[in-house]
């Protein structure tokens, strides 16, 4: 049989280090579903869902570091992967999105599921073009995975169906695309200003983020140089938090309140890889510098006096030797021990009565972060879960952490495990998901099975979207439309041939947890979580304030006082140590 180009397409894949494909089968892809099967080297990942594809593939990106790939058949198949390829492109992941076609001739004349996927993807990509002949796939496909690689992105490439099964170019071969490696720094006089700035600061505080993966030595070096405590950004949690005597914890919506004054009380700002998104927390009128890799990022939420383009490792090496040690530690000692006093406030909250139910969340997620291995790989779904994996989920450097933490997609949390255990098979992979998001994409439990992906599952089960809830609470707004009337996710597990378990009071959980933990294979824990539970932000505005005070009083006029005084019930311990 001659080759095709799907071949061609197969066996670039196949050289430049792709292992697997996640997706949906449609007759548009069958070109090149058939060359994955002759090829027999790069295995298909079926997935229920082209929306879990893209996401398992931003999971698997973010783990390994290389290029994933997802596929999608024309038309609604391919439209299913935008929200995780928004998931991805706004991570900085690099993934190839695959988009099949309708085909050729047809295009424009309204043909059946016919969608301008080029269009579309555009603005979750760094690059998207249509493939119109056959000779220009090769091309277009390298072109896309460099652009995926070097710009960290997402890449589409659409491909009507017909051109799959062409036969290829004489002389066509498979390309070998890889990541560069770059050193790449600031020039002398930035940095010599950026040093002028610090050295001139008496307390120094360091907002460090995802950029900070592989410069971690840096980071602490700095900090120590600078006496700073460093805060870190959701996304820079599992780079900057471990063996880190400097760290002061998060700020932000879901941080707390060390991390928050650590930001408020310092006389200049150094931000490490970030691009901390929530304005109203940083400080006001202190001199500020930015590194980042990303030039564009820069001064994007806070006026910076010097940007530094540049990795973060490579920065701060170049940087270092211009900053004048510090020997006054006032700063970085009392934001050191107000974090001290605000992670014992934070622990105490995950204390649990064996037969109290429901269970606590925080008591829920301490007890998995004990239970887990060293170099377990979690993911959290968007919402409360985020909360307790931020202030329970300790990272170590050997630990990884992945989320929707720029996109904040629901569902997230399954499929990105599903990337991450594909990629990863003899890893622990825990998925912390919420009720809301494990329902939005309930297929994927039966992906597990299938792919025979021992994924840990733990639902976070308190019958409510509840973040939601907390965001009509600080607006003053009347909990409405956000019930989950829940099945038996246990049950549902077991139905589709995982380990399923549900727990209910305290002295169930951590004997559920060790066996779904011990499992050879996948496995579901549905742990029945206080719906009322309260995370209070480090910092509590007026607004905030008078919105939870028209929510109490509009709760009461619509005759749902019973929901205040479970609310009082649940948080009481929470209120009395704040």
């Amino acid at each position: 049989m001659a080759e095709t180009v799907a071949d061609v397409v197969v066996g670039t894949l196949r050289e430049s280090g792709v292992r697997r494909v996640f997706g949906v089968p449609g007759d548009s892809l069958n070109g090149f579903t058939d060359a994955l099967r002759r090829d027999g080297t790069v295995a298909w990942q079926h997935v229920r869902h082209e929306e879990a594809a893209a996401f398992a593939a931003a999971g698997e990106a973010a783990l390994t570091g290389e290029l994933a790939v997802c596929v999608g058949s024309c038309g609604p198949g391919n439209l299913h992967l935008i929200n995780g390829l928004f998931d991805a492109n706004r991570s900085g992941v690099a993934v190839l999105a695959i988009a099949a076609q309708i085909p050729r001739e047809e295009i424009g004349g309204s043909y059946f599921q016919e969608t301008r996927p080029e269009e579309l993807f555009r603005q979750c990509s760094v690059y998207s073009e249509l493939v119109s002949v056959p000779e220009q796939l090769p091309r277009t496909l390298a072109m896309a995975m460099r652009a995926a690689l070097e710009r960290r992105g997402v890449a589409v490439v659409v491909v009507p169906g017909e051109i799959f099964l062409a036969q290829a170019e004489r002389g066509a071969k498979a390309l070998e695309i890889r990541a560069s490696k770059s050193i790449i720094r600031p020039a002398d006089e930035p940095l010599a200003a950026a040093a002028d700035v610090l050295n001139g600061a008496k307390a120094v505080t360091i907002l460090a983020g995802a950029g900070c993966a592989g410069a971690h030595d840096q980071l602490i070096a700095l900090a120590e140089a600078l006496k700073a405590p460093v805060v870190h950004a959701f996304r820079g949690k599992e780079f900057v938090e471990y063996d880190n005597p400097y760290d002061v914890g998060m700020t932000g919506l879901i941080g707390w309140s060390s991390g928050y004054r650590a930001m408020e009380h310092c006389d200049a700002l150094l931000m490490l890889g970030t691009d901390f998104p929530y304005r109203p927390f940083y400080p006001d009128d202190v001199p500020v510098v930015q590194v980042d890799v990303r030039g564009e990022n820069i001064g994007r939420r806070v006026h910076v006096d010097v940007a530094l383009v540049g990795t973060v490792a490579a920065t701060v090496d170049a940087l270092l030797p211009l900053i004048k040690s510090k020997s006054n530690s006032d700063h970085l000692d009392r934001m050191t021990a107000h974090h001290r006093r605000a992670r014992s406030r934070m622990d105490s909250l995950a204390e649990q009565g064996r037969k109290e139910s429901p269970l606590h969340p925080q008591y829920v997620a301490a007890t998995i972060n004990r239970l887990a291995s060293d170099d377990a790989v979690f993911t959290a779904d968007v919402g409360t879960p985020c909360i307790w994996a931020a202030r329970y989920v300790t990272m170590n450097g050997r630990r990884r952490l992945i989320g929707s933490f720029n996109h904040g997609s629901m569902a997230n949390a399954l499929p990105h495990a599903i990337g991450a255990q594909a990629a990863y098979p003899d890893r622990q992979v825990i998925s912390l998901s919420g009720d809301g998001g494990l329902a939005m994409l309930l297929g994927e439990l039966l992906t597990l099975r299938q792919q025979r992906l021992p994924v840990k599952v733990v639902v976070f089960n308190n019958g409510a979207l509840s973040f939601v809830e907390l965001e009509m609470k600080a607006a003053g707004i009347v909990t409405f439309a956000t019930d989950l009337d829940d099945p038996d996710f246990a049950g549902i597990a077991k139905a589709t041939g995982l380990y399923g378990a549900r727990v209910e009071t305290a002295d169930q959980l951590e004997p559920a947890l060790r066996a779904a933990f011990d499992h050879d294979g996948p496995a579901l824990v549905d742990v029945i979580t206080a719906r009322e539970e309260l995370s209070l932000p480090p910092k509590i505005t007026l607004e905030q304030a008078k919105g939870f005070t028209l929510f109490a009083t509009r709760t009461i006029l619509s005759g749902n006082g019973g929901e205040l005084i479970e609310l009082a019930k649940t948080n009481l311990r929470q209120l009395q140590r704040e």
